[in-house]
């Protein structure tokens, strides 16, 4: 058993994808190469304004950079590599690239959840404790936050994925899937894999249902503050706020709970793979588009560091 076990560590793994799908391989080349693309054009634009303009410098616009942040490394961590297998007749993948795209995905997805969570904090303090917003949300805090975000991450991937990587495969090679991902990996190996079910169950439970339930709780509690406003314009305000974070939560969450708590059988290989294409390339592309369409502080950072980018390089032509 060992010996076949090392076969897969030697040879790497079989990235199939849509291989057995070549028009449909080379169509989703094209888009996922625009998608990734934009995605960071966009989020690195979020990042920019909200470090250089001081009206930015607030507690949404710190954990909107700190999502741009992980987005940017999440898609980078899958993107470039599938884009590299699909052009390419052998879909081979090393032993230690898949690895490192185990940790370095499963970390950041899971920052990702925690700090979507975050952020429904902070809009709830914004709407339902305006008058104290500024005492709550105080840098240290605000710090301290992403900080576990980011940290909760790791913590769970190197638990998770020290747990996937040591289960034997004996010669299994063959990844039916876009990226190497953690209940992917599981599913190939050769011995009882009910633990490491179990134990993805419960951080999927953790990382998913506990962030999202209380991001409902919140956005409950902004609801009821928002239809207690007079003013009509006041309420579009509010509503206009949350509701882009809402439909990144809805969408991110969505997703990953359709991939991580669903019976290994129950969905066509396909559908698992079109899933995690979304909430890995797609997804990540929507807080740009999101934040900056339809945020008028943003797109006014944005106008104002274009044109003064544009006007310093007329002086110096």
């Amino acid at each position: 058993m060992e010996e076949t076990n090392n076969n897969s560590s030697e040879k790497g793994f079989l990235l199939l994808g849509f291989s057995d799908q070549p028009q449909l391989e080379r169509f989703l080349f094209v888009i996922i190469l625009h998608f990734y693309i934009l995605n960071l054009l966009g989020n690195t634009a979020i990042i920019l304004v909200s470090y250089l303009d001081p009206k930015l410098h607030t507690p949404m616009y710190f954990f909107l950079s700190n999502l741009s942040c992980v987005d940017i490394c999440f898609t980078t961590s899958v993107a470039p590599q599938l884009l590299v297998t699909m052009n390419k007749t052998d879909k081979t993948v090393s032993y230690g690239g898949c690895v490192a795209q185990l940790y370095v995905a499963m970390g950041l997805g899971s920052s990702e959840c925690i700090l979507l969570a975050v952020m429904a904090y902070d809009r709830y303090a914004a709407v339902c404790r305006p008058l104290h917003y500024t005492t709550i949300m105080h840098p240290r805090l605000c710090a301290s936050l992403a900080s576990i975000a980011w940290l909760s991450g790791l913590v769970t991937s190197l638990i998770q994925c020290s747990l996937t990587v040591q289960l034997p495969l004996c010669g299994h090679r063959k990844l039916d899937h876009i990226f190497c991902e953690v209940p992917v990996l599981i599913k190939l190996a050769c011995v009882d894999t009910t633990f490491n079910e179990a134990e993805l169950f419960v951080a999927s439970v953790v990382f998913l249902i506990v962030p999202m339930s209380l991001i409902l709780v919140s956005y409950g509690f902004i609801t009821r503050a928002v239809l207690r406003i007079k003013s009509a314009a006041g309420r579009q305000k509010a509503f206009g706020t949350c509701s882009s974070h809402l439909v990144v939560v809805i969408i991110f969450y969505g997703t990953i709970i359709f991939m991580y708590l669903q019976p290994a059988k129950s969905s066509s290989k396909n559908q698992g793979k079109f899933v995690s294409l979304f909430y890995t390339i797609v997804t990540p592309l929507l807080n740009p588009i999101i934040y900056t369409l339809r945020n008028k502080d943003v797109k006014g950072a944005l106008t104002v560091l274009l044109t003064g980018n544009a006007l310093v390089q007329c002086h110096k032509d």
